[in-house]
């Protein structure tokens, strides 16, 4: 079932859980993600990111949208960390159902003009609209690699952000990197902070940038505040990693239907912890 990322993250906040937002690169790692979603009976965010776009071209998003459709499971389809106003009208002309405008490294007014114009337009449409306040930490050279350093999210910003923009979710800074965490730091979320922002917005709390965060932190983000997770990295190395041993030295290992249902199968099982671990599973039934 096609819906929106508003109507799938309305219910996550009512019933205290997190919905995955799984990033996709290619058409087999969408159908793992898919399946693995219906057996859970989880909902499901395909998260989708400019470059991921570009690299897959927009007539995969066609079938996506269509996939999406004869789906068991709740899907939104999400452009992910959208930098400019064009990128989320691109988003719209796609069949994208959700879309986050990303102004974090502006500065605040910048950030919550271009946030409120994005979410003018897009509410239009009845496309929903994630936006980010404070920053994300970055440990890798990908194209969401974020901030230099964490700047957490300001509570009283978090207030007038979400009043005066009108998004429908908001991924806030408590302690997270994008990629792997740096060996030299500990991985620690500010949990405190979430229940304070919590408290004072009501509306639904994204998380980017969970690898390496301890498992009962982010289940217990989940329980208080959070309702969409962000997963790339865990799933594109169990992925990837699959694929190296599959393929091995030999050359004649070439079939693509003989390599990608081993990787695909690592994925799931990787997903399916994180759809446990986030209390999703199980709550299709709810939508």
């Amino acid at each position: 079932m096609l819906t929106t990322g508003k109507a799938i993250l309305d219910v996550a906040n009512e019933h205290s859980f997190a919905v995955p937002a799984f990033n996709i690169s290619d058409w087999a790692m969408f159908q793992g993600i898919v399946e693995i979603s219906e057996e859970t009976d989880a909902p499901l965010i395909v998260a989708i990111h400019p470059d991921e776009v570009k690299h897959i071209g927009p007539d995969m998003i066609t079938g996506i949208v269509a996939r999406a459709h004869r789906s068991s499971a709740p899907i939104a389809i999400h452009w992910d960390h959208g930098a400019t106003y064009d990128e989320v009208l691109t988003a719209i002309q796609y069949g994208f159902t959700s879309v986050m405008i990303d102004g974090s490294l502006k500065p605040f007014e910048e950030n919550l003009a271009l946030t409120r114009k994005v979410t003018d337009s897009a509410h239009v449409v009845g496309v929903s609209v994630e936006g980010e306040l404070g920053t994300i930490g970055g440990n890798d050279s990908y194209a969401e690699a974020g901030a230099a350093e964490i700047i957490y999210t300001d509570p009283d910003d978090a207030v007038t952000f979400v009043e005066r923009t009108g998004v429908d979710s908001l991924a806030i800074a408590i302690g997270t990197f994008h990629g792997f965490y740096p060996a030299h730091l500990k991985p620690e979320l500010k949990l405190d902070l979430l229940k304070e922002i919590k408290s004072r917005v009501r509306i639904p709390l994204v998380l980017h940038g969970g690898s390496g965060n301890p498992d009962e932190e982010i289940r217990e983000a989940a329980r208080i505040g959070i309702n969409k997770i962000n997963i790339s990295t865990d799933i594109k190395v169990a992925y990837h990693n699959r694929m190296r041993e599959v393929l091995g030295d030999d050359p004649k290992v070439r079939e693509p239907n003989a390599i990608q249902p081993a990787c695909i199968h690592a994925m799931q099982i990787v997903a399916a912890q994180k759809i446990e671990l986030f209390g999703a599973a199980g709550k299709g039934s709810l939508y």
